[in-house]
C-alpha cells in the first residue's frame, strides 16, 4: 500500500468527483491534504469525510481563474509547511460541445483560463515548494480528446492538448535537476458530473466510480514512475 504519512498533498477540484475521491484516498494513506475548489460548502463535506475516517485535511476555497488566487494559496502553503509533496491538477471546465465554427468565445476563454492558464500558474507558484520535497510528484488529469481530436470537442480538446504539453515540458525541464516527477493520467469514462453533461443519455451505472480512478492514482504515487509518464485508467473509451 502507498504510504504518504508526513507528506503534504494539494488537490484542485477537490469538492466532488475524481478530485474529492482522490483527496479522500490520499488522506487515507496518511497525507495531509489541502482541498481546493470554488465551492466552500462542498469542500467542507469532503473535509468532514476525511476527518471521520481519521485523516487530516485543510480546505482552501480558491477560484483558479481569479488573479493572484493561486499565488495566495502557494504563499499560505509555504508559510505553514515549506514544501509540497503531491500536486494533483484535476480542476477543469467543459465548454458546451459544439463545432469549432460555433464555439462561444466567452465559454472558451473560461475553459482556457481554468484548464491551461491556471495549470501554468500552479506550476509556477508551487515549483519551489515541489523542489523542496524529497519525492515530489505532480499528476495532471487529462482527457483522450487532447491527444485524439473528436468532432464537436474542439474547445475542450484544445485546452487539454495545451494542458498535456505544459506538463510534458515541465517533466523534461525538471527531470534531471530536481526530485520532481510528473505523470499525465487519462481517467477514461468515469461517473462524474462532467461526464453526465457530455453524455446526458448515458447510464451512469455503466461507468466506473471516481473511487476507482482515485485508487489507481494512489497506487501510482507509490510507484517509481519515470517523469513524463502517461497512462489511461480506462483506455477503451
Amino acid at each position: 500500500m502507498t504510504d504518504l504519512v508526513g507528506q503534504i498533498a494539494l488537490v484542485t477540484g477537490a469538492s466532488r468527483g475524481i478530485g474529492a475521491a482522490t483527496a479522500i484516498a490520499l488522506a487515507g494513506a496518511g497525507a495531509h491534504v489541502v482541498l481546493t475548489a470554488r465551492d466552500a460548502k462542498a469542500l467542507e463535506r469532503v473535509e468532514q469525510t476525511i476527518f471521520e475516517a481519521g485523516g487530516s485535511a485543510t480546505i482552501a476555497p480558491v477560484d483558479l481563474t481569479e488573479p493572484d488566487g493561486i499565488a495566495r494559496l502557494a504563499t499560505a502553503v509555504a508559510q505553514r509547511w515549506e514544501k509540497l509533496d503531491v500536486l494533483v491538477i484535476n480542476a477543469a471546465v467543459l465548454p458546451e460541445l459544439t463545432s469549432v465554427a460555433d464555439i462561444d468565445q466567452k465559454a472558451f476563454n473560461r475553459a482556457l483560463t481554468t484548464n491551461v492558464l491556471a495549470t501554468q500558474s500552479l506550476i509556477a507558484n508551487f515549483d519551489k515548494l515541489l523542489r523542496a520535497s524529497a519525492n515530489a510528484r505532480v499528476i495532471g488529469i487529462t482527457s483522450g480528446v487532447g491527444a485524439n481530436p473528436r468532432a464537436f470537442w474542439g474547445a475542450y480538446g484544445a485546452t487539454k492538448a495545451a494542458f498535456d504539453v505544459l506538463l510534458a515540458c515541465y517533466a523534461q525541464e525538471t527531470e534531471k535537476v530536481s526530485n520532481v516527477r510528473v505523470a499525465i493520467v487519462n481517467p477514461g469514462a468515469t461517473r462524474t458530473a462532467m461526464r453526465a453533461r457530455a453524455y446526458p443519455g448515458e447510464d451512469p451505472d455503466s461507468l466506473k466510480p471516481p473511487e476507482a480512478v482515485a485508487e489507481r492514482l494512489l497506487a501510482l504515487l507509490g510507484e517509481a514512475f519515470a517523469s513524463g509518464h502517461r497512462e489511461a485508467v480506462n483506455p477503451s473509451r
